[in-house]
């Protein structure tokens, strides 16, 4: 019979069903496959969320139903009561694998697993980067909350940095603006911060980002020959080939910021690092290898301050002064020197970042550094949009009740080691965390 279809329709199948037989790694497989990086991130975080929202459920499930037994009894049986606790989860960080995939980052809470530490044991205890906390409790009666004050009241600053200089007749403090915070970032997420611009490198050698996102000049002389990678906008350091002057190109497009660089960005506004009112909208990414370095320069005005710059794998110093000299390739002299610790943000402002000239000398063994910046709405590439993730983020507040838990906590906190770093598991010669290696990279071209 014409238009007579439905001896060919199949017959209905019951996909709930077919996806509750799909295990973990089937399930990431099939909804990121032909996505970019990017968007397999945020499909595999959705996911991991879904299974930690599901066990939050069992656990409130599991927890009413010893509720309506004890109401029952006279009080909880010993066996009870000790398959209740061992049943309370505690988020911490892990490995991501994929089949047939590369590991990648995942926020440091989108995997929850049964901790085996001391539920007390909070000096290396993660907070997501940085959504906000949620209400649920989790391990030994703290609130999320109250364990991202814990880490917000462990951050180091210093202020008061001081060195006065003749500007202009007169003795100024060309420092004043100049502000260090420290344990902003802990080992455990220090390595995955590595880990993607590591992936994001590698993307770069492979030409799958945008032309002018990355960078990797030839190293015709000691110092010189960072590799850079560019979100946000595409700044030019001098001239171009094209003409464009120093400062950004309006007219040129870089990739946007990746999802965890925004979540660095939330984490360093809600915990008081940066300001709201200069919240960053892009950033560079400078890879150096040992005995590569930054010269003596002041930041373009294309850019508001303050801005900042975070530090990861080596330490180094940094020089500040309104005269630096240069006495060989990559060995520069300042009256002020200043070391940056691996997880620290250094905020550049006032005289700091307009009196104060800065550069970075050869590094003693490989370094990454962040520099989050706020573009002048004046200077805005011309096909730019705001990204609203980065919209409307709000300080972390604390409450008398975080008060009293962080006194609580204090000195046992305070007694704990930091965490050892992790060893990586990177391809080609990438290094492990907090590992001093020589430059070896070899010609890629």
């Amino acid at each position: 019979m014409a238009g007579d279809y439905s001896r060919w329709s199949p017959e209905p199948r019951d996909f709930k069903a077919m996806l509750k037989k799909l295990s973990h790694e089937q399930l990431l497989q099939v909804l990121s496959e032909g996505l970019c990086s990017y968007c397999e991130e945020v499909i595999e975080s959705r996911v991991n969320n879904l299974n930690f929202i599901q066990r939050r459920v069992d656990e409130m499930t599991l927890s009413n139903v010893n509720v309506a037994e004890s109401s029952s009894d006279d009080a909880i049986s010993p066996k009870r009561k000790l398959n209740a606790d061992a049943y309370t989860p505690f988020p911490q960080v892990g490995d991501s694998t994929n089949s047939g995939r590369s590991k990648r980052f995942v926020s440091a809470l989108s995997k929850p697993v049964i901790n085996k530490q001391p539920a007390s044991d909070l000096s290396n205890f993660e907070i997501k980067l940085n959504d906000g906390p949620s209400r649920s409790v989790v391990g030994d009666d703290l609130v999320e909350d109250q364990k991202e004050f814990i880490r917000f009241s462990q951050v180091g600053r210093r202020k008061d940095f001081v060195h006065y200089e003749n500007v202009n007749e007169k003795q100024i403090n060309v420092l004043k603006g100049l502000e260090l915070h420290t344990n902003v970032f802990n080992p455990d997420e220090q390595k995955e911060i590595v880990e993607l611009v590591y992936s994001l490198q590698r993307m770069g050698q492979k030409q799958q980002l945008r032309a002018r996102t990355y960078s990797e000049p030839r190293k015709w002389m000691r110092g010189k020959g960072r590799i850079t990678l560019q979100f946000g906008c595409c700044y030019n350091y001098a001239m171009d080939k094209n003409g464009n002057p120093p400062g950004i190109v309006r007219d040129e497009e870089v990739d946007p910021l990746p999802p965890l660089f925004k979540k660095m960005i939330k984490r360093m506004v809600r915990w008081h690092v940066l300001p709201t009112s200069c919240v960053p909208d892009s950033c560079i990414v400078n890879i150096y290898d040992e005995g590569d370095c930054i010269p003596p320069h002041i930041d373009h005005h294309d850019f508001v301050r303050p801005f900042c710059t975070v530090s990861f794998l080596a330490e180094c110093k940094i020089l500040f002064g309104t005269t630096l000299k240069i006495i060989n390739p990559g060995e520069f002299s300042g009256p002020f020197s200043l070391p940056l610790p691996l997880g620290s943000v250094l905020i550049l402002n006032g005289n700091g970042a307009d009196v104060a000239k800065h550069c970075v000398p050869s590094v003693p063994a490989k370094r990454i550094s962040i520099t989050f910046r706020k573009m002048d709405v004046s200077k805005l590439p011309y096909r730019y949009t705001p990204d609203p993730e980065l919209v409307g983020i709000e300080r972390l507040i604390p409450s008398p009740s975080l008060d009293s838990s962080r006194n609580r906590y204090h000195g046992k906190i305070d007694k704990l080691p930091n965490s050892e770093n992790k060893v990586f598991s990177n391809e080609d010669d990438f290094p492990p965390l907090g590992k001093s290696t020589s430059s070896s990279r070899r010609s890629r071209r």
